[in-house]
């Protein structure tokens, strides 16, 4: 045997002793292998069981509403001011309190004027005797058609003059021109007044209106007569009020493509003050025998809207539809029907073919 074969000879032994003492180890650890890989179920969830809440499917009645942010306005305001200048002499009114429509209010100096219209006044009977002898003169031809024409001209003029002095003193005073609540004063007697300047301002707030604006798609929703609700804030309380819709805009606003709407509510005990924030609800209809799920049972995935089955114990994806929302729940316009088990509560833990025990099983009321 040569020196090449023996050197060949002694790496097979030394290969087949370090595979002998090997081998035990090796198969061991495949067969711990094999084995682990026999106790790891092909789904974890489905050995998992979940307690959740479900519902049985009914059909309801659903409505379909719009929601805008719109405020609080006085049904009239209006800066009061005097028509003519002068001192102020005189104020009549209280802050914040209930005026009455023709109320006076205030006086600006009117001396000149009464001065002016008492000197008149002493003309009248004076003219009216000329009048009265220049026609009976008429009558017996003793004066020309001239002379009675002149003065009865006189004593038309004589009026007159009275007439405009009267209508000056009228401008020295102030009165509310409607029913209202009159505001803060802004002048003080012994002010100089103007007609630009404010004495105060006057609101009626009973009605109230509520102004707010709609997109363009839902104009042909709104309409003279239509009712919206519009919601604030009472004592800490959240109250709805029902308003009805007086006026619609004539045309939609260019930059904002929304239609302004105003409404009116009686506000009978005024206990609405304009200048407040408030939500519009405007319903534009009802869907009778509508599928709806609560919102929270619907869950997003990848694009698609999936909500969870009850099947046989288990919980089953079913991707649907949807349609129109309301503040709890959410139209399904395609994927379920009537009857359909839906698992409600704990839906984020969900996966598919989970067991599940349902511990509170209700039904749709359809409200």
């Amino acid at each position: 045997m040569t020196k090449k074969a023996r050197w060949g000879v002694s790496a097979a032994i030394v290969l087949l002793v370090a595979g002998m003492i090997a081998f035990p180890k090796v198969k061991k650890s495949v067969t711990a292998s094999k084995n682990a890989s026999q106790d790891i179920p092909a789904n974890p969830a489905a050995k998992r069981t979940l307690s959740v809440n479900a519902e049985i499917l009914d059909y309801r009645t659903l409505s379909d509403k719009t929601v805008s942010l719109g405020s609080t306005m006085p049904d009239e305001e209006v800066d009061l001011s005097f028509e003519s200048s002068g001192k102020i002499t005189d104020i009549f009114f209280t802050e914040g309190s209930h005026v009455k429509a023709g109320q006076l209010l205030a006086k600006i100096n009117d001396r000149p004027l009464q001065a002016q219209l008492k000197k008149l006044e002493a003309q009248i009977q004076l003219a009216s005797d000329r009048v009265y002898r220049q026609k009976t003169l008429l009558e017996k031809d003793a004066v020309s058609q001239e002379a009675y024409e002149q003065v009865t001209t006189e004593y038309d003029k004589l009026m007159a003059d009275i007439d405009l002095v009267k209508a000056n003193l009228a401008q020295t005073e102030l009165r509310a021109p409607f029913d209202g609540i009159i505001g803060l004063r802004m002048v003080s007697e012994g002010a100089y007044a103007s007609p630009s300047t404010v004495v105060a301002k006057l609101t009626r707030i009973s009605p109230i209106k509520i102004e707010f604006s709609i997109s363009e798609n839902y104009a042909s929703d709104v309409k003279k007569g239509s009712q919206v609700i519009f919601r604030m804030d009472t004592d800490g309380v959240m109250k709805d009020y029902k308003a009805t819709v007086y006026a619609v805009e004539s045309m939609v606003d260019l930059d904002t493509r929304t239609l302004k709407v105003r409404a009116r509510y009686p506000n009978s005990d005024e206990s609405i003050i304009p200048g407040r924030y408030v939500p519009v609800e405007v319903n534009r209809g009802q869907i009778t025998d509508a599928i709806a799920v609560p919102s929270e049972a619907v869950i997003p995935e990848m694009g698609r809207q999936i909500i969870y089955l009850y099947k046989n114990g288990t919980a089953v994806p079913q991707e649907i539809t949807l349609g129109i929302r309301t503040d709890s729940h959410v139209q399904v316009v395609r994927g379920l029907e009537k009857g359909d088990t839906i698992l409600v509560s704990g839906v984020m833990q969900l996966r598919t073919g989970m067991k599940v025990n349902i511990e509170n099983l209700t039904k749709d009321s359809g409200n």
